[in-house]
């Protein structure tokens, strides 16, 4: 693994990273993509540039990404770097761009959150500021990171229509999500502005049910024998 240098204005911080599942309070709810949007501080396209342990912590995995844009938040002026490693080979799972409901695989295992991504990928981050630290924004299984790999990826136009709506004074939201729904479901011989028409329905049908004591299954990753 190389290691390369920390020479960054901040600092992505979360906790480290679990080797067994989390668990989350009786009553949690995983908040809805508006709630996540409305929620972060900063929402930044970014590339995975690099990994390597922390020059503090040796036993840290961190990645290095690079800014690309800022949808919400202001653009950093320097690349930064969170706690993560470079996946490859079988680990290399990208996001898949028409599932805009779930968070990635990987959030089913370990931290809850998606913590490995592949070289080069690009992501948009969804961060909140908090004890003077980027950190994931959403709570377990949000869809805090996910791989957008071209301009028109389903997920980055949400994204840019859910902080716009966020802009919008409450009491004008949901007129606003409503009229866009109806136009994305209008393009009826579009099957990517049906997902997306949908993901908005989901939006104005209110919060998530809380997961109570039910957790997603965790990934068996026993070898057969």
């Amino acid at each position: 693994m190389n290691r390369f240098p920390l020479l960054i204005v901040a600092t992505l911080a979360a906790a480290p990273l679990p080797a067994a599942a989390c668990s989350v309070a009786s009553g949690y709810r995983v908040p809805t993509n508006m709630e996540l949007v409305m929620g972060a501080d900063l929402i930044l396209l970014a590339s995975v540039a690099d990994g390597g342990a922390a020059v503090d912590d040796p036993d840290e995995p961190r990645i290095a990404i690079e800014p690309i844009s800022a949808i919400k938040g202001e653009l950093p002026a320097t690349p930064l770097t969170m706690p993560g490693w470079i996946a490859a080979g079988d680990d290399a799972v990208l996001s898949n761009p028409y599932e805009l409901k779930d968070a990635h695989p990987q959030s089913l295992a370990g931290a809850c959150v998606r913590t490995s991504f592949p070289r080069g990928s690009r992501v948009l981050f969804l961060l909140e500021w908090q004890d003077d630290h980027w950190r994931a924004a959403g709570g377990p299984f949000s869809r805090w990171a996910e791989d957008v790999l071209t301009d028109e990826a389903p997920w980055l136009q949400l994204v840019r229509l859910y902080a716009e709506a966020g802009g919008l004074p409450a009491s004008d939201r949901a007129a606003y999500l409503d009229a866009r729904r109806a136009e994305y479901g209008a393009e009826t011989d579009k099957p990517v502005a049906q997902l997306i028409a949908a993901d908005i329905a989901r939006q104005l049908a209110g919060p998530n049910p809380p997961l109570r004591e039910e957790l997603p299954p965790v990934p068996d990753d026993t070898p057969y024998p």
